[in-house]
């Protein structure tokens, strides 16, 4: 075992040093300088005042006074020589020629220079076809049309009445028009040559000249009638949804009103829901397209009952009919609002005017907000204010029996809508004489109020027997759009 020398002197109380060990006494020879080590481009903003900094400084004290030593004396501009003078043979050319509108004075042309080859006409022949397309305007008619592009009187009138034979339903604003006129007439009006137009999706129409006048040509164009499907899921927003997929915004409101005859579409729709529509549908073989009316609105919900609405005839008028209530016999109503009875039909006192006073009604004590459902099938004959009642909506039920909707924070139903049993109508509020919210529910036999609690309806199924069958027949028909077999 072995300790060096000097570690035991420092343990004995002694200092020492310990410096790395040489080879041999002569100091390493420092590296010798370069121009490659002379650093002109130097940041004068770091290693502030270092030998590095100042010699970068003196390197931009030189040039800056270079630059001032070989300076000139002063700044003036150099001297130019004026614009050639133009003559007006010459300004008259560049008129013509520029790119200038007519009303600053701009020619639009110049004539011809005569030459070996062309020489000047003492008057310029009339032309022979003129070639007009133009756009037919709402409240214009073709026979003016036709006036004013220069047609003679009697040629418009005969090519407006031909067209008008063909087209019983007239032109639609927006249609292009094509219009060839011929020589002129007496008065400097043109004879109409021909005259075509798109009477509708499936039809052409041209009105030619022959020998023996003005005759009518039909030309049919293939539509296929194929209903449109459009299906995509909810996420942020259905409206949003309905039109990044292609569906019209008229098309779009009428699916939220479809499907507002059955749920509250601002609180039961999901983001992972699904829609499923079916539009009819007008194809041309041309290539253009004209969307119809939606014919079916369907939901897949992931919480909840799906939907399956068909637009169909009851008692005279469409309604959407669900495909699972459609055939099913009901019988009573049903409560309008899915909370306690806290207030019963009869005498009671006023809980504000405080005295005595019948109480034609029942009220529910349902939150602010809780929806409001149409007790049975029902025609909206009230839907707005009314005095002490505050919110209110009414429906009629036939055979003198009317149901009453009271202090509503918001009506969804407009007058005169037909509604069916368990619609939406509107949501519980404190409108009009009330102390907190509650619906005030009331049912009128024949303009007398009675006990809702002692009503009852009897009602039979919208859709029966063959309708029925035919009801089941269209919406497979329907359901099958866009599947492949």
């Amino acid at each position: 075992m072995y300790q060096d020398r000097r570690l035991a002197a420092a343990s004995a109380g002694g200092t020492i040093v310990l410096r790395a060990p040489s080879f041999g006494n002569r100091a390493a020879p420092k590296p010798r300088w370069s121009p490659a080590d002379l650093d002109l481009v130097v940041d004068l903003g770091q290693d502030l005042f270092s030998r590095r900094w100042w010699r970068g400084l003196g390197t931009l004290l030189i040039l800056v006074g270079s630059v001032a030593w070989f300076a000139p004396g002063s700044f003036e501009p150099l001297p130019g020589g004026r614009p050639v003078a133009l003559s007006e043979a010459e300004v008259a050319q560049f008129e013509a020629l520029g790119i200038a509108p007519a009303s600053a004075g701009s020619a639009t042309g110049l004539a011809m220079a005569e030459t070996s080859a062309v020489r000047p006409l003492a008057s310029a022949p009339e032309r022979a076809i003129v070639d007009l397309f133009v756009t037919f305007s709402a409240g214009d008619t073709l026979e003016k049309m036709l006036v004013r592009s220069g047609a003679a009187a009697s040629d418009a009138a005969q090519a407006a009445a031909l067209v008008r034979s063909a087209a019983p339903q007239g032109i639609a604003p927006g249609t292009s028009i094509a219009i060839t006129l011929g020589e002129k007439l007496g008065g400097g009006a043109r004879q109409v040559e021909r005259v075509s137009l798109r009477a509708s999706l499936g039809l052409k129409v041209a009105v030619e000249r022959a020998a023996t006048g003005l005759t009518l040509m039909r030309t049919a164009i293939p539509v296929d009638t194929t209903p449109l499907r459009i299906r995509g899921r909810v996420g942020d927003g259905l409206y949003w949804s309905l039109r990044a997929a292609g569906v019209s915004p008229e098309a779009a409101g009428a699916y939220l009103q479809a499907l507002a005859t059955q749920i509250d579409v601002g609180g039961e729709i999901g983001p992972s829901d699904s829609f499923d529509l079916v539009l009819s549908n007008a194809r041309a073989a041309t290539g253009e397209s004209v969307p119809g009316t939606l014919l079916y609105a369907g939901l897949d919900r992931m919480a909840g009952s799906d939907l399956q609405l068909m637009k169909w005839p009851v008692g005279g008028r469409n309604q959407w009919i669900e495909a699972s209530g459609a055939g099913k016999q009901t019988s009573g109503m049903t409560w309008p609002v899915a909370a306690p009875i806290t207030s019963g039909f009869g005498l009671r006192v006023h809980p504000i005017l405080r005295f005595a006073r019948m109480h034609n009604g029942i009220d529910f004590g349902a939150r602010w907000g809780t929806p409001i459902v149409a007790a049975a099938d029902g025609h909206v004959v009230r839907a707005g204010w009314a005095g002490g009642y505050g919110q209110q909506v009414r429906l009629a039920h036939g055979e003198g029996m009317v149901t009453s909707y009271s202090h509503m924070s918001r009506i969804v139903v407009p007058p005169g809508a037909f509604v069916s049993q368990g619609q939406l109508i509107g949501y519980v509020g404190s409108t009009g004489l009330s102390t907190g919210p509650h619906l005030h529910y009331e049912v009128i036999r024949n303009g007398v109020p009675v006990n809702p609690l002692g009503v009852k309806f009897a009602s039979r199924a919208q859709i029966e027997g063959a309708e029925l069958d035919a009801f089941r027949a269209r919406l497979r028909s329907l359901l099958s759009v866009g599947v492949k077999g």
